[in-house]
């Protein structure tokens, strides 16, 4: 018997599509983020990723990973560009020789600190581009929704 080929999405199920929608807002955003630390040559994604070392101190590549819900070979890509400016330092973890662990420098956590006001003026055009009450109205309904897809 043969297969009949599956019926194509419309042009409006593509368009409203969550994941789509969802991809093109993120990139629109990390392109205003990236255009404000565009001075120092560090990414929003570097940035997160200096923040949270800057607050958390040593951590193993995995746990790193997991905190920030990405694979840890995507993870160790993203970081190599900060390892290479010695923003972090890599090494095998102290507590078991078969982990490695990432670290914020000192020069990190100088770039760090540059880069907040830089992160602030961003976070500024974005609530003047979406108005606080949508702002916060989006970022509420993503928690929610972080919350609600981590536990899934």
């Amino acid at each position: 018997m043969a297969q009949t080929a599956p019926k194509q999405p419309t042009p409006e199920q593509l368009l409203s599509c969550t994941c789509f929608r969802l991809r093109k807002v993120t990139r629109q955003i990390t392109q205003m983020y990236d255009s404000a630390l565009a001075p120092l040559d560090i990414t929003i994604t570097q940035f997160s990723l200096l923040a949270y070392l800057f607050m958390r101190g040593e951590v193993s590549i995995g746990e790193l990973a997991a905190e920030m819900l990405m694979d840890p070979t995507t993870l160790t890509r993203t970081l190599r560009p900060l390892e290479r400016r010695r923003l972090v330092r890599i090494s095998t973890a102290r507590d078991d020789r078969r982990r490695r662990s990432v670290l914020v420098s000192d020069a990190g956590r100088a770039a760090f600190q540059e880069a907040v006001p830089l992160w602030r003026r961003a976070a500024a055009q974005t609530a003047e581009v979406l108005g606080s009450p949508r702002l916060a109205a989006l970022n509420q309904a993503l928690g929610l929704t972080l919350d609600s897809l981590t536990k899934a």
